[in-house]
């Protein structure tokens, strides 16, 4: 199953909207990790985005996910990039 780097950016003005959606984003992370979809996640440490590493069938499916978001719902991510990525050593090689 492919695996794929996903980049959130954010930026300065979408901090209070983040604050206040935060538990139900890092919720719907969770069930997804749950679900062996979502394998890591986390902000950059100078707050300018993310980074999430998920599985999934395909591209289309990931986006669609994707969506479902509630940072994403309520607008708070200023860029997304996805790009599959390929693993070869360490902790999610295969």
């Amino acid at each position: 199953m492919p695996t794929f780097a996903v980049h959130y950016t954010y930026s300065a003005g979408t901090v209070p909207g983040r604050d206040v959606h935060r538990a139900e984003h890092r919720n719907w992370l969770g069930s997804l990790v749950d679900a062996g979809t979502l394998l890591t996640s986390g902000p950059y440490s100078d707050g300018s985005g993310a980074l999430l590493l998920f599985r999934t069938s395909s591209e289309a499916e990931l986006l669609e996910l994707l969506g479902r978001d509630p940072f994403a719902r309520e607008e708070l991510i200023d860029a997304v990039r996805v790009a599959e990525w390929l693993p070869v050593l360490g902790a999610f090689s295969d």
